[in-house]
């Protein structure tokens, strides 16, 4: 059998403060909202993605030569918009529909690029660079 610790009620008060606290500052998410909110950016992203396809098969491209160019500038449009900061905030509004298509991948990979560069001229002093 295990003992039960006996807590002073000064203690459970402090413990109850926290807990009402803790519930407080914890944000609360609606499901369904969330659900609607991706599926909005997803479907935004498959859009423009569909119209570049039919813009490049109207230019007589092939099938797998207009999902190329799709996929390039649906990357470029990400990289773009990362560089100008307005890619996170399209995430942060779509959640998962705005991460899980191609153009998540490319905000992920680019975001960190413009960060290292934004830090270097902190971190890095000319005088430490070395000659190219």
């Amino acid at each position: 059998m295990a003992k039960e610790k006996k807590i002073s009620p000064q203690k459970a008060e402090e413990q109850k403060a926290y807990n009402e606290y803790v519930k407080e500052i914890t944000p609360t998410h609606s499901l369904p909202k969330n659900m609607a909110k991706a599926f909005v950016a997803g479907g935004l992203i498959c859009m423009v993605g569909q119209g570049i396809l039919q813009y490049c098969s109207t230019l007589g491209f092939d099938k797998d030569t207009a999902g190329s160019w799709c996929s390039l500038l649906l990357i470029l449009l990400s990289v773009v918009l990362t560089g100008f900061n307005l890619y996170p905030k399209f995430a942060n509004f779509g959640g998962a529909g705005a991460l899980v298509p191609i153009t998540g991948f490319a905000n992920s990979v680019a975001a960190p690029c413009i960060e290292f560069k934004k830090d270097e001229c902190v971190i890095i002093r000319p005088s430490q660079r070395s000659p190219v």
